[in-house]
């Protein structure tokens, strides 16, 4: 299903002119060995450009259409007018020796191969080149000495003469064509992406964009021992899929990688997304939604009271179809194969759905200088880890479980919860708007909480033991703060983890000293006093006759929950006065 899911996607990008047709593809270039006629070298062209990453400007190849490269494991195998320096030159940076000039001569024997018979000058100036290079001289050559650290880097390079490229070469791209034709016996099959009979391809193109993975790229379908191999089926034909449908699939892939605006990181999983239609669209919208921001805000509120109307969708005067058929696709790093750590496809309409009803979950009142009306999925993760440690990235397979958590519409992991939890206890009580926000959401889906307006802020009503134990604790706090202003430690950071826990042992010691603050408060702010004195009595009435001895972990987010709503609330009174 992912295969012909690609498979469709390469299709309408080839329709638009973004990928390149089959015996081509991208590649990045980082310099040119330019010609004379005869083959000899007249110049070395660094073909880097400066890009601005972050604060830096750092300098990355360029990205060229070259005849297909070939999908290296071992030996030797020589690419076709686009390769790196011991391929084209047979150097290094140490220079040449016997197992490099075996790659310079297989390069060559390729070059004279496909190019023979051309009368074309590029032709002729390539061939010359293959000719006479002798890279045992290459150290002598001043051209190549300017820029030698640069060339022998391991990037690729290209041939061209003047200002054109040998790979743009008409009469180049027919040779090279016709080459393509010209396989070596093969074997055939069916298919099982397009279901045709045909060549079956052996070996997988890497896909290359995911972090952690080999630079050079990794195999999405590989074999490579006969534990993983069944019938006799050696290699890839052990999963037959046919040469255009391998072709297609990793050429789709490796673009979607490529896109910038359509990726993101989620631990150690990159994430892409496509329509089926190809338009991009659709892959703004769904951005745009996964990590929403101050400017985006109001067009997304926009969507979601359209949702809830079931009218189309509108962006930019471009009207989205509900009904079309959406793919995200998480992919991480194993060895030398990238491992799917899941595939969801659905309309695009309940895709964003799910998102919206998330959103509504997680929505919870805010300190007044906090901008943003949504927690994206990413700063939602980061809750779940130490933003001290060296890692900040979140747990990799509870980050791509709640991903597909939210798509779907389905429960939250349980790791997501204690997570949150562990990070909350590991901070003493600090229970932050967007970890409420985690808490609340988790115990709408996942415990049938209250939903609607009374858990988005303080549930003055809610007769929940742990939630009205959790304002109880937030109160005694207050008032230990407006006895003893400035002070640096309070109840929470010696009590909170344990009367979340075990309320029945602890908060009788936490009314011991809140007899001794009430007292301090007496003599410095009588009216404080009246006032929290209410606040306890009121509380206190929502309690059974008996404290529980422990609370379960759902009760203790519930805790954590009605401690925060009940600090919010103070804050916002001072912010009113």
């Amino acid at each position: 299903m992912i295969l012909q899911a690609l498979a469709k996607e390469y299709e309408s990008l080839a329709e638009q002119g973004k990928v390149s047709q089959p015996g081509w593809c991208q590649a990045k270039v980082s310099y040119e060995i330019n010609l004379y006629a005869d083959g000899r070298i007249k110049q070395i062209i660094c073909l880097k450009q400066e890009k601005e990453v972050g604060k830096k400007k750092v300098f990355i190849p360029k990205t060229m259409k070259v005849p297909q490269m070939v999908t290296r494991s071992s030996g030797v195998a020589a690419n076709f007018l686009c390769d790196n320096s011991k391929y084209l030159l047979g150097i290094d940076a140490e220079g040449t020796s016997g197992w490099i000039m075996d790659r310079f001569l297989a390069a060559k024997e390729k070059h004279l191969s496909v190019l023979e018979g051309t009368d074309g000058i590029m032709a002729q100036a390539v061939r010359g080149f293959f000719k006479n290079w002798n890279p045992e001289n290459a150290q002598e050559c001043p051209e190549l000495k300017e820029q030698w650290e640069g060339i022998t880097d391991g990037g690729n390079l290209v041939f061209g003469m003047n200002e054109f490229y040998a790979q743009d070469d008409p009469e180049i791209q027919k040779k090279w064509n016709a080459s393509q034709s010209e396989t070596e016996e093969e074997t055939s099959g069916i298919c099982l992406v397009t279901g045709n009979y045909g060549p079956i391809s052996r070996i997988h193109r890497f896909i290359k964009g995911v972090p952690g993975a080999q630079s050079s790229g990794a195999a999405l379908v590989s074999f490579n021992a006969p534990a993983f191999e069944s019938y006799g089926k050696e290699q890839s034909y052990n999963a037959p899929v046919g040469k255009y449908a391998e072709f297609a699939y990793t050429t789709a892939l490796n673009y979607l990688l490529g896109q910038e605006d359509y990726r993101f990181q989620l631990g150690d999983t990159r994430v892409v997304f496509w329509a089926e239609s190809g338009e991009e669209a659709y892959q703004d919208f769904f951005a745009s939604f996964l990590e929403p921001k101050s400017d985006n805000e109001e067009i997304l509120k926009a969507v979601f009271a359209g949702l809830k109307k079931q009218k189309y969708l509108d962006l930019d005067q471009f009207e989205l179809n509900p009904n079309q058929k959406f793919y995200i696709l998480g992919l991480a790093p194993n060895a030398a194969r990238l491992s799917v750590r899941f595939f969801y496809e659905d309309s695009f309409e309940n895709i964003l759905k799910h998102l919206a009803e998330h959103y509504q979950r997680i929505e919870i009142v805010k300190p007044v200088w906090e901008q943003n009306s949504y927690l994206g999925i990413r700063a939602m993760l980061a809750e779940t880890v130490n933003q001290k440690a060296k890692d900040k990235n979140p747990i990799s397979n509870m980050a791509s479980m709640v991903l597909q958590a939210i798509l779907a519409g389905n429960r939250y992991p349980a790791s997501l919860y204690t997570d949150t939890m562990i990070r909350i206890r590991a901070e003493q009580g600090n229970v932050t708007w967007k970890k409420a926000a985690i808490l609340k959401a988790y115990l709408i889906q996942n415990y049938h909480l209250e939903k609607g307006e009374h858990y988005m802020g303080l549930n003055e009503g809610c007769t929940q033991e742990a939630y009205v134990l959790g304002r109880l604790f937030a109160v005694l706090e207050a008032i230990q703060m407006d006895a003893n202003p400035g002070i640096k430690a309070t109840i929470r950071d010696r009590y909170f983890n344990s009367a979340c826990a075990t309320p029945a042992i602890v908060f009788p010691i936490l009314f011991k000293l809140e007899n001794s603050h009430i007292k301090k408060l007496e003599r410095n702010n009588p009216s404080a006093k009246i006032y929290y004195e209410k606040q306890i009595m009121e509380i206190m009435g929502k309690l059974g006759e008996k404290m529980s001895n422990r609370l379960t972990l759902e009760d203790q987010g519930q805790f954590d929950l009605g401690y925060y709503h009940q600090m919010q609330k103070k804050y916002e009174k001072r912010e009113e006065k």
